[in-house]
């Protein structure tokens, strides 16, 4: 019978997702067999089966998982008792710093998306619309109580700053001249420029 967790007390399905994360990046999404993902997690084929319908449920759950925990923090900023300049600046740049913490994940995302099934695509695009729609309403929030700028819609400021994030792991390199925290200032201070009155 499969261990459910390795010799550090890794439960199976994190050990599979980091097989996979890691494999899917070196290899490419489509290049990567399911043998592949099982003999780097130490598990059977049985157990990837049991926690994971299929080698495309893997690929979304690389990229769900990192949705999941910036949806979380997003609200957490968005709810948080601070002045919407404030709140609106914490969730730009951590959506940055997040996703250079989880740059595989991205990269294998972008570069996988149209590997999915129409209806596992469609969810993830659900997940990350409604990802989109929280850190607009700040956006909108701070425009009608004049804060920022309405000048531009805040549709085009939501896309403006996420075509950054989304390219992040085209040429961040975490041995670069800046940290993640460095970049993500910089682009969060960049989003509120672009909002002054």
């Amino acid at each position: 019978m499969a261990r459910t967790t390795d010799g550090n007390g890794t439960p199976v399905p994190q050990r599979l997702l980091a097989a996979a994360t890691r494999l899917f990046a070196e290899q490419g999404y489509d290049r990567t067999s399911v043998q592949e993902i099982v003999e780097a997690a130490g598990v059977t084929k049985g157990a990837l089966y049991h926690y994971f319908g299929s080698k495309e449920d893997l690929l979304q759950e690389v990229y769900s998982r990192v949705l999941r925990l910036q949806q979380e923090r997003l609200d957490a900023f968005a709810d948080a008792d601070a002045p919407v300049e404030e709140r609106l600046r914490d969730a730009a740049a951590d959506v940055v710093v997040t996703t250079i913490e989880n740059l595989d994940d991205a990269s294998i995302f972008f570069r996988s998306m149209h590997h999915l099934s129409p209806e596992k695509n469609k969810r993830v695009r659900a997940e990350r619309r409604r990802y989109h729609e929280r850190f607009r309403a700040l956006i909108e929030e701070g425009q009608k109580s004049g804060v920022f700028s309405s000048a531009t819609p805040a549709d085009l400021v939501v896309d403006y700053h996420f075509g950054s994030v989304h390219h992040l792991s085209t040429w961040y390199r975490p041995d670069g001249p800046l940290s993640p925290e460095q970049v993500a200032g910089h682009l969060a201070d960049l989003l509120l420029r672009a909002l002054r009155p």
